[in-house]
C-alpha cells in the first residue's frame, strides 16, 4: 500500500530508486524535477469542497490563528483513520510489513518537497521542538566531552520560540555553553536591521578567543512573526567560522519557500501539521550529510539506537505513527489547488497582507513589518487605548475576544521603549489559510472597534 499508493483522482504515486540508492517520488511517470508532478485535474477544488473539507471546524469561531496548531482537511483525517484501523487490525503485520515502508515513502516525498540531496538526510519526528532538542543534545555532549571549550557560544534570536529557549537552558547552559541572544527590533522595517544585529552577536561570541559553535536561526519567528533572511545569515555564519547552523522553521514548509540546497544550513526543522495540512503531530528534521551527523540521536532511545537518526526516529516504541504515514494523502490534497502548495503559499501571503492592511487602516495603527517580511502571518498594532501593559493582559484580552466575540487570535505584548508615551504595546498576529474568509477578519475588526467604542481597557477585566 505505502510503496505504490493510488490516489482518489486516479493517479499513481511510485517510489523509485536510482543507481545511488536514492529514492524519488514518480507521479505520472515523471521524475525529472525535484518536486512531484501535479495530477492533471479537469478542475481545481471548489469553494464548497473546501468548506466541506473543514466542516469539522467550530462554525462559531473566526479561526484566524492557523499558525498555532495548523489545520487538517477531512480527506486527510480519513486517510489517518485508515492507517490507524490497519494497525489495530493486525499490529504485528503492520510493524513488519507496513510501518517502515510507509515512513520511508513519507520521507521521500518530504525530501523532494524541500529539495534535499538524499532521503537519508530526512528524519521524521514529532515536532520542531523535538528536533531542536535533538540538535542541542548533540551540542551538550560536545561541551561535556571536551570537544567544545567551556564558555564557547551558541547564538540564538531573542524572538526564538519559548520552548527552544528552555532547551538552551537545559542542554547548553547546563553543559557550560554561553548562550547569546540576538536582540531584534520590533516593529522591524528591513532585513538589514536583523543582519546588523546578528553580526554584532557573532562578534560578542568570539571575544576572548572563544568560538561560536552553533547558530540557531528561526525561519519565521513565532511571536512577533517575521520572516528572517536565513540565506544571508547562514552565509554570514560560514564567513565567520560558526561550526554549525540549525534553522528552526516551525513555520516553514507550506508557509514560506523551503529549499535545502539554497538555504545551505546544516540542520533544518519544520512542522508539517502547521502549514502542510498534516494531523498533529509531525515534523521533518533535515541533517546535511557530514561526519557530525553520526553523533545525532533521537531523545527516546530504542533498539534502533546507532542505526542513524532517520531509523531511530522511525521507531521510538509503541505509539500512533499515523501522522507520519499520511504525507502522500496531504500531497494529493494540496495538488487539488491551482499551482499546488506554491499557489496556496502565494495566495495566503496576498490575503494576509490585504487583511492586515484592512485592520490597521480601520484601527489607525500599523503593521509590524513590511509585507515582504511576512509569509502567511502578519502582525497588526492594536489601539493603544486598550491598555495592554503586560503579557497577562494579552492572555486576558485573547480570552475575552474568544468568549465574547468568537475570535481566536494570539496577541503580543511589546514593552514601550524609554521615553515612549501612548505607543502601541499590543499587536495581534493573524494567519490566513485556505479555509479563511474575509468575514473572519471583519468580525475581528468590528470586535476591536466595539471595545474601543465602549471605552474598554484590559484593566477592567
Amino acid at each position: 500500500m505505502a510503496s505504490s499508493p493510488h490516489n482518489h483522482h486516479g493517479h499513481d504515486l511510485e517510489l523509485e530508486e536510482d543507481h545511488n540508492n536514492n529514492h524519488h517520488i514518480v507521479l505520472n511517470g515523471d521524475s525529472k524535477t525535484h518536486l512531484p508532478k501535479r495530477p492533471r485535474l479537469s478542475s481545481f477544488i471548489t469553494e464548497s469542497e473546501i468548506r466541506s473539507e473543514f466542516a469539522h471546524h467550530d462554525p462559531a469561531i473566526a479561526r484566524i490563528n492557523n499558525g498555532s496548531f495548523g489545520s487538517c482537511p477531512g480527506f486527510v483525517i480519513e486517510a489517518q483513520r485508515a492507517w490507524q484501523r490497519k494497525y489495530l487490525a493486525q499490529p504485528d503485520d503492520f510493524y513488519v510489513n507496513e510501518l517502515k515502508k510507509g515512513i520511508l515513502h513519507s520521507r521521500t516525498i518530504i525530501k523532494d518537497l524541500i529539495n534535499a540531496e538524499h532521503v537519508d538526510e530526512v528524519s521524521i519526528v514529532d515536532n520542531a521542538t523535538t528536533a531542536a532538542a535533538i540538535i542541542l543534545q548533540q551540542t551538550s555532549w560536545a561541551f561535556s566531552e571536551g570537544k567544545y571549550d567551556k564558555g564557547d557560544a551558541v547564538v540564538m534570536l531573542h524572538y526564538a520560540y519559548g520552548a527552544v529557549k528552555k532547551s538552551m537552558e537545559a542542554y547548553v547552559t547546563r553543559a557550560g555553553g554561553h548562550v547569546i541572544e540576538v536582540p531584534l527590533p520590533f516593529p522591524v522595517s528591513s532585513n538589514e536591521e536583523i543582519i546588523n544585529e546578528f553580526r554584532l552577536a557573532l562578534e560578542r561570541g568570539k571575544r576572548n578567543g572563544k568560538r561560536v559553535r552553533l547558530a540557531v536561526i528561526d525561519h519565521v519567528t513565532s511571536m512577533p512573526c517575521v520572516v528572517i533572511p536565513i540565506k544571508e545569515l547562514v552565509k554570514i555564519c560560514r564567513e565567520e567560522g560558526v561550526d554549525q547552523v540549525f534553522v528552526d522553521a516551525a513555520h516553514g514548509i507550506g508557509c514560506t519557500d523551503v529549499d535545502m540546497k539554497e538555504i545551505g544550513a546544516d540542520y533544518y526543522a519544520s512542522n508539517l501539521h502547521k502549514w502542510f495540512f498534516c494531523p498533529p503531530s509531525i515534523a521533518l528534521l533535515y541533517c546535511r550529510k557530514s561526519p557530525k551527523v553520526s553523533d545525532l540521536h533521537h531523545l527516546v532511545v530504542s533498539h534502533e539506537y546507532g542505526n542513524g537518526l532517520a531509523v531511530e526516529s522511525a521507531w521510538i516504541g509503541t505509539r500512533d505513527y499515523s501522522p507520519q504515514l499520511v504525507v502522500r494523502s496531504v500531497l494529493e490534497f494540496v495538488n487539488r489547488f491551482e499551482d499546488g502548495i506554491e499557489g496556496i503559499k502565494r495566495r495566503n501571503h496576498e490575503e494576509v497582507v490585504k487583511m492586515g492592511k484592512m485592520l490597521a487602516d480601520a484601527w489607525g495603527t500599523n503593521l509590524g513589518c513590511p509585507p515582504e517580511m511576512c509569509a502567511s502571518m502578519i502582525m497588526i498594532g492594536l489601539p493603544a487605548c486598550l491598555g495592554i501593559s503586560s503579557e497577562k493582559d494579552t492572555l486576558t484580552l485573547r480570552t475575552h475576544l474568544r468568549e465574547k466575540f468568537g475570535v481566536e487570535v494570539p496577541i503580543y505584548y511589546r514593552a514601550p521603549k524609554n521615553g515612549e508615551v501612548g505607543s502601541i504595546t499590543g499587536y495581534a498576529r493573524i494567519s490566513h489559510q485556505v479555509y479563511n474568509k474575509e468575514n473572519d477578519y471583519i468580525r475581528f475588526r468590528d470586535a476591536v472597534k466595539q471595545l474601543v467604542s465602549d471605552g474598554f481597557t484590559c484593566s477592567s477585566l
